[in-house]
């Protein structure tokens, strides 16, 4: 199949392009220049091609300056408005069969357990942008068969958030956030990407899914699951107050987190190879 993507230059991005190849597909990146630019040049770029894959999307975790709130809100939600007009321009029998999306957990109401039927939504802005960015593909050609992986945490090797925190956790210093009891769903990497493969491949796949593991748990029962693989204790707390005096508001992703099931993706035939936080970390450290 020939697959375009954007946001194909980011951590995840790069992981599935290097995936869907190995698999025998044609699959590239759509410049950065089209997704902002005419929606006639974006239009060509996407002429018969089979699926779009769209990752686009500014870092969530900085400060929520008002010009940081402006880069993360157009990343995402005016580059997949662009997205959904271009597909529209073109003639029936040439759009893309397959659009998949990048969405997020944190379009829900936080300290709540929520499936994808869920209404609860967040009402500051992360939902918002979240929400807008769902809403951005409402006017997608009803021929183009539309997915939604409203994703978790990502973690593995390559993630930064495991990159930060193993050279503290390794000299003993490894922390849980404030009180610890804040929901953490997370993700494998190859998960993603099996999952992004998946939907690609199957026909059948379509409509909203939670992309997080099965396992629900706590940032204290993740800090403890690191520290034991590790070998190491963890004894220390990482206040509330130092990680709002470094990221403002944004401090509230790492402080507070919607509980999520990922139940409708299992029914629908995906199986994770890593279910459990102590298999998924124990698969990262052998790889580091």
């Amino acid at each position: 199949m020939d697959i375009k993507l954007t946001g194909s230059n980011g951590y995840v991005g790069r992981l599935i392009t290097s995936e869907l190849v190995a698999k025998g597909h044609s699959a590239s990146g759509i410049k950065r220049s089209l997704l902002y630019g005419p929606a006639d040049a974006l239009s060509e770029e996407l002429r018969k091609t089979d699926v779009v894959i769209n990752l686009a999307g500014a870092s969530i975790l900085q400060r929520w300056t008002e010009r940081n709130r402006e880069i993360i809100y157009n990343s995402r939600v005016h580059t997949t408005q662009n997205l959904v007009k271009a597909i529209k321009a073109l003639p029936k029998n040439e759009r893309p069969k397959k659009l998949i999306s990048a969405s997020a957990i944190g379009i829900y109401s936080v300290n709540q357990m929520h499936t994808e039927e869920s209404q609860n939504f967040d009402d500051g802005f992360l939902g918002q942008v979240v929400k807008d960015w769902e809403n951005a593909l409402s006017d997608l050609p009803t021929e183009v068969q539309q997915v939604i992986f409203r994703l978790g945490v990502v973690i593995g090797s390559n993630a930064k958030t495991i990159k930060n925190m193993l050279l503290p956790f390794r000299l003993g210093l490894g922390a849980k956030v404030a009180s610890g009891k804040q929901a953490f769903p997370f993700i494998h990497e190859h998960d993603v990407v099996n999952a992004f493969t998946w939907a690609t491949e199957q026909n059948s796949i379509n409509g909203i899914y939670n992309l997080t593991a099965p396992a629900t748990i706590t940032n204290k029962e993740f800090t403890q699951s690191l520290a034991e693989v590790l070998k190491r204790p963890a004894f220390f707390t990482l206040p509330a107050f130092v990680l709002k005096a470094v990221l403002g508001e944004a401090a509230l992703l790492l402080l507070e987190s919607p509980s999520v099931s990922s139940e409708k993706l299992l029914q629908a035939g995906f199986k994770f190879t890593y279910p459990s936080i102590d298999k998924a970390l124990q698969a990262i450290i052998s790889e580091g």
